[in-house]
């Protein structure tokens, strides 16, 4: 099963300074049929205008992975990680037991970002922070890894749930076959471009929701960035 998600038909919220726009249930909005997708409770597509961001909050007991999609954005927590995180790059925040926070947008254009929350397979263990560049180039034509809790992907940022976030970059024409346990669920979003998964067209910043399949076929209809959960 795909079920395409428009991104026109998301959720959202317009603060002025933050638009965001909501794959799941979040804060204001809510939709009893769209509470999570397996473990993947959060997927937000926000817009940061420059000057501005997240003030200093906590959170505990949740993995929460930012993909930069456009801009830069800048971290600060109480254990006295700072990093600025670039379009493309990824950072990840283990909460555990609890952490404060802050991210902001310093640069002189909006940021755009993905936003994305997953459970935690072990809870109460100590928070942590940590980034990494993952060039456009070295996942040309493929999907690479970008944060893991599986142990074999040693160049991943570890997370603490039984989940992978893959990243690729396709060229128009592009196909690449990725495969899945048709009891898991996998959830896709072309950061740009559009792409079509087996039959279905998904254009940026869509959704598509993915069970019940072995394997899925992503082609690049024009040139495209996607990003997948790959999730319990």
């Amino acid at each position: 099963m795909i079920e395409l998600r428009p991104f026109k038909g998301l959720g959202g919220a317009d603060h002025g300074w933050l638009k965001a726009k909501h794959h799941f249930s979040f804060a204001n909005y809510y939709d009893r049929e769209r509470l999570g997708w397996g473990s993947l409770l959060v997927w937000n597509d926000d817009t940061i205008q420059p000057d501005t961001g997240f003030p200093t909050h906590s959170h505990a007991n949740m993995e929460i992975i930012t993909y930069v999609r456009k801009g830069a954005i800048t971290h600060r927590d109480s254990l006295g990680n700072e990093g600025r995180t670039e379009a493309g790059d990824v950072q990840v925040m283990s909460a555990g037991t609890g952490i404060s926070h802050s991210e902001y947008n310093l640069e002189p254009e909006d940021t755009q970002i993905f936003q994305i929350w997953i459970n935690p397979t072990s809870r109460g263990k100590a928070p942590s922070w940590g980034a990494k560049p993952f060039p456009k180039g070295d996942r040309s034509g493929r999907f690479v890894t970008l944060a893991s809790g599986f142990a074999e992907d040693a160049e991943a940022l570890p997370i603490r749930t039984d989940a992978r976030v893959l990243g690729a970059s396709l060229k128009a024409g592009e196909s690449v076959v990725v495969d899945l346990d048709a009891a898991r669920h996998a959830y896709l979003v072309p950061a740009a471009g559009k792409v079509r998964v087996n039959d279905v067209t998904v254009a940026a910043r869509d959704g598509a929701a993915i069970t019940g399949l072995d394997k899925i076929e992503v082609t690049a209809i024009e040139d495209a960035e996607v990003v997948l959960v790959d999730a319990a």
